[in-house]
């Protein structure tokens, strides 16, 4: 993926919120898009790890998303986690966790959203607001 994220204003404000329940845990979930890569839905899913420093989608709500998407032409093309108490810059684990090198990785810290490329580097794409 070539930068920025085109992030959709409703999916901003539904990750900066889901990362504020979740807190001081990390949130997690991901994103489908469309043919043309186009952000269509997130999902917010539970922290399996249950944790302030990791995370794990739950399998089944992963499974759900994706048959979700599918039913809808969409797939899932990226992850969302938040950095409860750090940068939204992703960790070491973040990038060892990172299996899918087309997927896009969006991290919360607070207000702040920034999204980035791991495919055997770590590459910020910028993320754009978009109404």
């Amino acid at each position: 993926m070539i930068g920025p994220l085109r992030l959709p204003e409703q999916v901003y404000e539904a990750i900066v919120a889901h990362a504020r329940f979740c807190h001081p845990f990390e949130a997690c979930g991901l994103f489908a898009v469309d043919g043309q890569g186009v952000i269509r839905f997130v999902y917010a899913c539970t922290n399996r790890a249950h944790s302030r420093t990791r995370f794990v989608v739950d399998p089944t709500e992963h499974f759900h998303a994706i048959r979700h998407a599918e039913a809808q032409g969409w797939t899932i093309a990226g992850a969302f986690h938040s950095h409860p108490t750090g940068d939204a810059v992703p960790s070491p684990t973040d990038e060892a966790g990172a299996l899918d090198p087309t997927w896009f990785h969006v991290v919360v810290a607070g207000d702040e959203v920034r999204a980035w490329q791991i495919d055997g580097t770590l590459r910020e794409l910028g993320v754009e607001i978009t109404a």
